[in-house]
């Protein structure tokens, strides 16, 4: 491989004020000092951050200043992964780092389609923390009891997570335009004790009415006890047992009970790719740790910053946005579709907000690009430092159109991490220039590596991006899983004793690297992750349906072109009532993402000789790449399935 040829033009270079000002710069400072390590180049840091693994993370914990019950009698109780052992003996509790930085000043800024504008200062918030937590200890909540939440981005849904995890309890979140089907798929996995929920929302111009869904939710949840309602578009809270209102109509002083480092903290889930999705639990010691790094050390995130990140309660990058009050930072929160009324809302929105940092999924940057307008001249975004893309690789001519558009002030990069540790593996750092089509670095901590299928490691090539050392945020275990087999099938089944992640990863010799897609068949749109197992499990039930093959193709504007190929039973043809019927029933069902752009017949679907759909392979001749080398002939059950999707690559190349 030529990589002179293949490396991106630089964009951004740092000089000796944006180290010096960084985080970065002053903990660098902070290190020489107090620990006598002189580092001067993010090379040197990043190498000693994984030679050292327990000393650069007792660095982390006693430079943000851990607020701990009792002391951990160690960094590292045992390294083998799975079964790290981190910080053991000690208790904290993640609620209370993130309001102990939070006064006077807005602490949550939430704009919606469906309520006017509200903002709440760290006053405000850990008020209605504090009540909040005592009407779930009124409701008979204690620590390790599951609250499921059926809520948007919304001012009551950050409270009613910190309530729950001032008290130990374990929270987990749906996007309330997922369907039943997909919610309960999820929230029956964990037996959850209280259910919230809202009347509905507006998308678009549209109301949605979200009574009826929840009811079935929670019909078909048996363990829950007490469903909350807010009554968020005006329909009333009278279908659940009691109103939010009446949740937090007490008055009670915001306190925490500490946990054991490794006590879960929240429960996130996979996309259901190969079956239902996988409940994956993080700790709150492995998250406060895990994002103070990432949010306050790497991003340099702190009082003076009010970050945006665009993301539903469903995605792990709802999360992240609500962990920067950990660094004394404000959130933005929005809720609402980020296309409407066209594709620069969400640029409004920054600005409305004074966002200085905002983060979205890497289409949205697309979309905007695209719309050819010039959104700093129609955006007062002068208070915007830094531009973060995640989601999905971002493409060259998107790094190029950011610093066209805001000159070279700002900052950009991309990351790519994951769910299953709530964080990045690699991403930016200020300390290094900014490449067009290139992610900067390895994150600090992490020893990611790219490994062939022998596990050899490779440099300037693809390989499977494998984690070979524990990270903190790494989780804890998945919920209803005993024995630990479907955690460790999941990440430890190709190369024992190393985490693969499943992305699809080039590292080059300055420790830079290209994600060029993921090695399973999971879709992406709009940074919104969907099984097609999700896919697939509603149009069995359409008897014309004989088989399908979901595919997602990065790069068109928006989110993306999600194709359905299906296979149709006996002599009949798809029309156009078919599709329809398929396209609302997905909707319905499902969520509105799921609605496909495009459903062509054909006559089979590829698979493998272990029966697994070919899906990346049929995406992959669909975008073009040639046939020889993609996919073994003899691993394929049926070869000349593949031959309708490499002669559609003339159509689907481009979208």
């Amino acid at each position: 491989m030529n990589q002179a040829h293949q490396r991106g033009e630089v964009l951004w270079t740092p000089d000796e004020r944006d180290v010096a000002d960084s985080e970065l710069g002053r903990y660098l400072g902070w290190l020489a000092r107090t620990r006598g390590i002189e580092l001067t180049t993010y090379d040197e840091l990043w190498q000693w951050s994984v030679r050292d693994l327990e000393g650069f993370w007792q660095s982390v914990w006693d430079y943000f200043d851990i607020a701990a019950g009792t002391p951990p009698t160690a960094v590292l109780g045992a390294r083998e992964m799975p079964g790290a052992q981190w910080f053991p003996g000690s208790t904290l509790n993640y609620a209370e780092h993130a309001l102990r930085h939070q006064g006077e000043r807005t602490a949550v800024v939430a704009v919606s389609q469906t309520r006017d504008r509200r903002e709440l200062t760290g006053t405000e918030l850990t008020a209605l923390v504090g009540r909040a937590r005592e009407g779930f200890r009124r409701l008979g909540l204690q620590k390790g009891d599951r609250v499921a939440a059926y809520l948007p981005s919304i001012p009551e849904t950050v409270a009613a997570f910190l309530a729950a995890a001032s008290l130990g309890v374990v929270w987990a979140a749906v996007a309330p335009e997922f369907g039943t089907d997909s919610v309960i798929d999820r929230l029956s996995q964990i037996e959850p004790k209280v259910l919230l929920t809202v009347d509905g929302y507006r998308y678009s111009a549209k109301d949605v009415d979200r009574r009826s869904e929840s009811a079935t939710i929670r019909a078909a949840l048996p363990t829950v006890e007490t469903m909350v309602a807010i009554d968020y578009l005006g329909l009333g809270a009278d279908f659940a047992d009691m109103s939010w209102d009446q949740l937090v109509d007490n008055d009670a002083p915001f306190e925490v009970d500490r946990v054991e480092f490794d006590h879960p903290l929240w429960i996130l889930f996979s996309s259901g790719t190969t079956g239902l999705p996988k409940p994956i639990v993080h700790s709150h010691g492995g998250i406060v740790l895990e994002q103070l790094k990432t949010l306050g050390l790497a991003a340099g995130l702190g009082p003076q910053d009010r970050n945006f990140i665009y993301a539903t309660t469903a995605w792990v990058m709802w999360n992240m946005l609500v962990s920067s009050l950990l660094t004394g930072a404000s959130i933005v929160l929005y809720d609402g579709n980020p296309m409407y009324p066209d594709a620069l809302r969400l640029w409004e929105v920054a600005a409305e907000t004074e966002a200085t940092a905002y983060t979205c999924g890497a289409p949205l940057l697309t979309a905007a690009r695209k719309s050819g307008v010039d959104v700093a001249e129609r955006y007062d975004l002068s208070r915007l430092r830094s531009i973060s893309s995640t989601g999905a690789p971002l493409p060259a001519e998107d790094f190029r159109w950011v610093y066209e558009t805001f000159g070279s002030d700002i900052y950009l990069q991309s990351g790519s991490g994951g769910t299953d540790v709530a964080s990045g593996f690699v991403g930016g750092s200020k300390m290094l220039p900014v490449r067009a089509g290139e992610i900067t670095a390895r994150c600090l901590g992490v020893d990611a590596k790219a490994l062939d299928p022998q596990g050899n490691p490779v440099v300037g090539e693809p390989g499977e991006l494998v984690i070979s050392q524990p990270m903190p945020s790494m989780p804890v275990f998945f919920w209803n899983d005993p024995g630990g087999e479907r955690y460790r099938d999941s990440y430890f089944d190709m190369y024992p004793g190393q985490w693969r992640h499943g992305d699809w990863i080039t590292f080059y010799e300055d420790g830079s690297s290209e994600i060029t897609g993921r090695s399973d068949g999971t879709l992406n749109r709009g940074g919104v992750r969907l099984g097609t197992s999700e896919f697939y499990n509603v149009l069995d039930e359409f008897p014309e349906v004989e088989d399908a093959l979901a595919v997602h193709l990065e790069g068109r504007e928006g989110l993306g072109t999600l194709v359905l190929f299906v296979v149709l039973r006996g002599e009949q043809q798809l029309d156009d009532a078919l599709k329809q019927r398929i396209t609302k029933e997905l909707q319905r069902r499902l969520s509105p993402r799921h609605g496909p752009d495009d459903i062509r017949q054909v006559g089979q679907i590829p698979y493998s000789l272990t029966g697994k759909k070919l899906e990346i392979p049929a995406k992959r001749l669909l975008q073009g790449r040639p046939r020889q080398g993609l996919v073994k002939e003899g691993s394929v059950r049926n070869p000349d399935a593949l031959d309708t999707f490499e002669e559609l690559a003339g159509e689907f190349a481009d979208r």
